[in-house]
């Protein structure tokens, strides 16, 4: 199989980026991977584990790759590739794994020499673990990875793009970046908010209540175990999408306590046929998409 690319670089080593270069090294992608971070033990971990084939301070290790993949925290982003656009090489395509695209377009394109370009890429997955040590060749599998082209955006770029996404076995579609932002706030940014704030709230509960959580509890209160800092980073830079969902959470939130305070069983009851018939609706569409894998 001929590689996509020849020589690719990831910036940053944790979970998503580790996970990138292994399942491109493993399904032949790529003909060679550059990690790159900013500590020197990540590095270490993923020579040693064979998630890359190379290692290199961040000034030089896109020199010479015609895909680099930034897989920093999103508000780091623009400083990293600032310090490796020097190196790019002309026709090189710059990609990234930030779940918020509008922070990204207004400021990466600015940053990079003649001939090389950008499209944003958001693959849907990750876990609350966060490390190159917890990195997986197979973890794109059956997830959607969102491209983001530009106005500006080549037919070529996005067809070899989306191709190595789904050679990594996602499946693609394509978003507006600002589209991206509003739409992912709803499947990603909320829920995590919401799972946040529930876990905070569990500081007013009844000390005991460990003894009987049961698979309920911990199904929803999984994500809460995600990265503070990451986390924190992602709801900060997409805070103006985030306002509506919230707002409506809220609402919901609300008129539900009101139909339990007052006893309204009926009310209860068809708030929440509403509520799972919202879910089947959204399940439904996501069936529809071409190449949507079903998981158990």
């Amino acid at each position: 199989m001929t590689p996509l690319f020849s020589r690719m670089t990831v910036l940053g080593l944790g979970l998503l980026g580790g996970s990138v270069a292994a399942a491109a090294r493993e399904r032949g992608l790529v003909g060679t991977v550059v990690g790159s971070a900013r500590r020197r033990g990540p590095l270490e971990a993923a020579l040693r584990a064979g998630v890359v084939d190379e290692v290199a301070e961040v000034s030089s290790a896109a020199r010479g790759a015609d895909l680099v993949v930034l897989a920093t925290p999103v508000s780091s982003m623009a400083g990293v590739l600032e310090m490796a656009a020097p190196s790019l090489a002309e026709g090189a395509l710059v990609t990234d794994v930030g779940s918020v695209k509008g922070i990204l377009v207004d400021t990466l394109p600015g940053l990079l020499p003649p001939g090389v370009r950008y499209i944003g890429s958001h693959p849907m997955a990750g876990s609350h673990l966060r490390g190159v040590e917890y990195s997986r060749a197979d973890l794109f599998e059956g997830a959607c990875c969102v491209v983001t082209p530009l106005p500006e955006s080549r037919d070529r770029d996005l067809e070899r793009l989306s191709a190595f996404w789904r050679g990594l076995g996602a499946r693609v579609v394509e978003r507006d970046p600002l589209a991206h932002d509003e739409q992912v706030a709803w499947v990603s940014h909320v829920p995590h908010a919401l799972a946040f704030a529930f876990a905070h709230a569990l500081s007013k509960a009844p000390s005991e209540i460990g003894e009987l959580a049961g698979t309920g509890f911990s199904d929803f209160t999984r994500i809460a175990g995600s990265d503070a800092e990451l986390w924190g980073d992602i709801l900060s830079a997409n805070a103006k999408c985030l306002t509506g969902p919230l707002e409506a959470f809220g609402q919901a939130l609300s008129k539900l306590a009101r139909a339990i305070e007052e006893g309204e069983v009926e009310s209860q009851e068809q708030f929440m046929a509403s509520a799972r018939e919202q879910l089947a609706a959204v399940a439904a569409r996501r069936a529809e998409t071409p190449g949507s894998v079903q998981t158990k």
